[in-house]
């Protein structure tokens, strides 16, 4: 202002340094519980893959997650708090209390709503005093259903066969052959491309073009198997590691040499905890036998279907909540780590020895498959079936004749209505459309795929509007949250399907912008069993 002077400005305080981090510090107690969990463990190092591993210690120890623990775990690897809280919040196994809350009851009874349970009318266990009862996604036991268990221990926990029984079996000729140069990496992808052998965990993408694109780009590589199977009614992948664990190691370790991965990382499914005992003593076995082979990393996943999706897992893996990556660039370009990097299903990893074991490997495993497809592949057969299990069937084989020659026909009192040929995502396709090839592409223009090959059977007794219901709440529960379409959109169809009429034309306009808008596969399928009702079904939902 004219004629007065500015005032003059305040002086600059210098701050002595700060002394310690900002926000919460962890308390000695919840150090000394971090450091007894990891180091029970054996996890006692910070590296930010090991995260959800040391999450699974300290959950493990103590029954939850505290949240002093959480504090002491960011501190332990440098980390705001926030960071390994928004990885711990993400994942279902896991129940964050405050220091002071009482414990949680230890024995938890986990009762499946997967669809093939609800067909069977639910499981409904004796609950012992103290236990608590929590509803539980697809347990991979479809062809035992209805399903609960106690923590996530099956009734018929695997006891698989060991290393010299494989061996006396034939096992590791094609190993051997690779390790003394006799099959070269250029044979193997040779070999797999000629067998046409595609990935069997739901895109059906062909081995032998992941392998390119992974070479095409410099070391180092990884190899990473993913044994996320999470898909309701799928569960031939537990098959396989359950009778032949070191046929499935050996494809894994055949991939590895084809790629020029220098480590091998599985990510098994958290619900399999027999199977993870049987891979730390299949691993082992290797290790002793081959001293000099790949490292292999076994990780473990924390109940997060969306990790089954390659670069979900691949977050999961170093230590983030299982968000997927915007594509591209492609796991074979940028994977793990930033590296070149191939995914490979358990049952594409399992077909692997066969096909390179001789000369006709390739030709005689293009040969099995019907009406031209190349190949085999494992059906996960449930529902209405007299026989539900893990079928070795062609592909191109039809949906009758896995139920009429692979699953012993109809159960009793049951009449064929309609059939899931692809899981939870893969649509639901009429009696009178059963007769179609089931191979990668060829139900395309009805609005389905096989994906992971879980077939569920439909009979004249199910309610075809409550088994939507049933498949749009798990996909409104699985969404990982991180766009708009799928976390929104799911939830909305999910209401929607709940009133009495159901009004179709938003029905439809929801799925297509859930498809053309969602991130990864989940948002893009989830709607697929809700617009099958509408094309095939009409008269038979509200």
């Amino acid at each position: 202002m004219v004629g007065k002077e500015a005032p003059a400005s305040k002086p600059v305080v210098q701050g002595r340094p700060r002394l310690g981090p900002r926000g919460r510090v962890a308390s000695d107690a919840s150090r000394d519980a971090l450091r007894a969990a990891l180091e029970a463990a054996g996890q006692a190092t910070p590296r930010r893959d090991l995260l959800v591993e040391q999450l699974h210690a300290l959950n493990d120890a103590a029954g939850c997650l505290r949240e002093g623990a959480i504090v002491a775990l960011a501190e332990f690897h440098r980390l705001a708090p926030v960071e390994v809280l928004e990885a711990a919040s993400f994942y279902h196994h896991f129940e964050i209390l405050p220091d002071d809350a009482p414990a949680p009851p230890r024995a938890i009874i986990r009762v499946c709503t997967g669809l093939p349970c609800m067909m069977a009318g639910g499981a409904r266990p004796s609950v012992p005093p103290g236990a608590r009862v929590v509803a539980a996604p697809c347990m991979g036991a479809c062809d035992r259903a209805p399903v609960a268990t106690t923590g996530f221990e099956p009734e018929d926990a695997a006891a698989p066969p060991g290393l010299d029984d494989y061996l006396a079996r034939g096992g590791h000729a094609a190993l051997r052959a690779a390790r003394d140069g006799r099959l070269t990496p250029e044979a193997m992808l040779g070999a797999v491309e000629r067998a046409g052998l595609r990935g069997l965990g739901g895109a059906g993408f062909p081995a032998a073009r992941k392998w390119k694109l992974a070479l095409a780009h410099p070391a180092p590589r990884h190899l990473v198997v993913n044994a996320d199977e999470g898909e309701p009614g799928t569960f031939k992948d537990r098959f396989c590691l359950a009778t032949d664990p070191h046929r499935v190691l050996e494809g894994m370790l055949l991939a590895a040499r084809a790629v020029g991965a220098g480590e091998c990382w599985i990510y098994l499914r958290d619900e399999y905890p027999d199977l993870r005992r049987a891979l730390i003593a299949a691993i082992a076995e290797l290790r002793a036998a081959d001293p000099d082979g790949p490292a292999i990393h076994l990780r473990r996943g924390a109940g997060a279907y969306i990790c089954g999706e390659e670069t979900a897992l691949l977050e999961s893996l170093e230590g983030r909540r299982g968000w997927p990556r915007h594509k591209p660039p492609f796991p074979g370009e940028a994977g793990l780590f930033g590296r070149p990097t191939v995914v490979h299903n358990v049952e594409t990893l399992w077909w692997l020895p066969e096909i390179l074991a001789t000369d006709d490997g390739a030709a005689r495993y293009a040969a099995a498959g019907r009406r031209g497809a190349q190949g085999e592949r494992f059906f996960s057969v449930s529902g209405r079936v007299r026989e539900p299990g893990v079928k070795r069937a062609p592909n191109g084989v039809t949906a009758r004749e896995l139920i009429e020659e692979f699953s012993g026909g109809m159960a009793e009192g049951h009449r064929f209505v309609a059939y899931l040929p692809g899981g939870a995502s893969g649509g639901i396709l009429p009696a009178d459309l059963a007769d179609l090839p089931l191979d990668a592409g060829s139900l395309d223009t009805h609005g389905c795929f096989v994906g992971s090959g879980a077939v569920i059977v439909l009979s004249d007794r199910d309610d075809l509007a409550a088994v939507a219901r049933n498949l749009l709440g798990f996909f409104r529960d699985e969404s990982c949250g991180q766009c708009t379409p799928c976390r929104v959109g799911t939830a909305k169809a999910a209401a929607l399907l709940e009133r009495r009429e159901w009004d179709r034309a938003l029905l439809r306009d929801l799925a297509q912008v859930m498809a053309d808008g969602s991130i990864c596969g989940l948002g893009q399928a989830a709607m697929n069993p809700v617009r099958s009702l509408l094309r095939f079904f009409g008269d038979s939902v509200p």
